[in-house]
């Protein structure tokens, strides 16, 4: 698809970006907490647009396919394996093509890690205005019960700073609340994948387990938010940081894609509840997002 902003217009659509986030940041207290659905906004989202398309075209020329697999109406899950950090720059990128092939009328929500409020909380209310809602089981519910899209990321801030040398890998962690959730409320999973965004800066170790080691013996959480993760990573502007800290990730080209649906032959309560089926079932979707994976990063040697 054709770039919808001139290359020299990134001054102004940074500038309203910028204004959005400023307006996010002020947004009166107990508003913009991600607990409604109702605070998607499409007016808001229409003027995000221009910035998204810019990053899109020319920061990140991101290639996709695979956009017809995704049903003309009706609940999916989409399950996607994290990348790049807290820019997540496949993430954003991806929802950019949702808004631009369905309209920000078609609501897709986000599951987002509950910590971005406590942390940042003006990037986690101006995300709200996109979509992004708790990650919690009632959310997720409340979204596919009004037959929307519903957008998880299962393994994460694990996954999101997982280390470079498991770019190419699927890294759920044994979190199966998702296939729960699928066949609990009867919903096709669409798998998301792409290439290049773990490029996008470098992670060298977690030290997760070794800061837990050390919390259990008495040091407190910085903020007091066990942050899940404690990479030690290479990235802008930094140059070598140590934490979940965001960063400006590089102009890495991307490749992003939609997997055909998986929908499970036995869905609903009794489904979910039925260990060895959901057993199966994750294992049916992280080896078919596997699959796709190694499919696409073969293409880049």
């Amino acid at each position: 698809m054709p770039p919808q902003t001139k290359f020299t217009d990134l001054g102004p659509a940074a500038m309203e970006m910028a204004n959005l986030l400023m307006q996010a940041a002020q947004a009166p207290e107990g508003s913009l907490t991600g607990w409604s659905l109702a605070d998607r906004s499409p007016a808001y989202i229409d003027r995000m647009l221009p910035f998204m398309d810019w990053v899109y075209h020319y920061y990140f020329q991101v290639k996709t396919d695979g956009w017809e697999h995704i049903p003309a109406a009706g609940r999916l899950l989409l399950v996607g394996s994290h990348n790049g950090g807290l820019a997540a720059p496949d993430t954003v990128m991806m929802t950019y093509d949702w808004l631009h092939r369905f309209g920000v009328e078609r609501p897709a929500y986000g599951s987002m890690d509950q910590r971005m409020w406590q942390i940042f909380p003006a990037v986690a209310r101006m995300a709200t205005w996109v979509g992004a809602v708790r990650a919690t089981p009632a959310m997720a519910v409340k979204a596919l019960r009004q037959e929307a899209a519903v957008l998880v990321y299962p393994g994460g801030a694990r996954d999101v700073f997982r280390p470079y040398t498991q770019r190419g890998q699927v890294c759920f962690f044994g979190q199966k609340g998702f296939i729960k959730l699928a066949l609990r409320e009867h919903a096709p999973v669409v798998p998301l994948i792409s290439h290049g965004a773990h490029d996008t800066f470098l992670v060298l170790a977690d030290w997760y387990p070794q800061l837990l080691a050390l919390h259990q013996q008495g040091l407190p959480w910085l903020f007091g938010v066990d942050p899940g993760t404690m990479p030690i990573y290479l990235g802008l502007p930094w140059g070598l940081s140590v934490g979940p800290l965001p960063h400006i990730p590089l102009p890495i080209p991307l490749h992003t894609r939609v997997c055909a649906p998986i929908r499970f032959t036995w869905t609903g309560p009794e489904a979910a509840r039925d260990r060895a089926y959901v057993d199966a079932c994750y294992e049916q979707v992280q080896q078919t997002m596997q699959a796709e994976l190694d499919q696409l990063f073969a293409l880049y040697g």
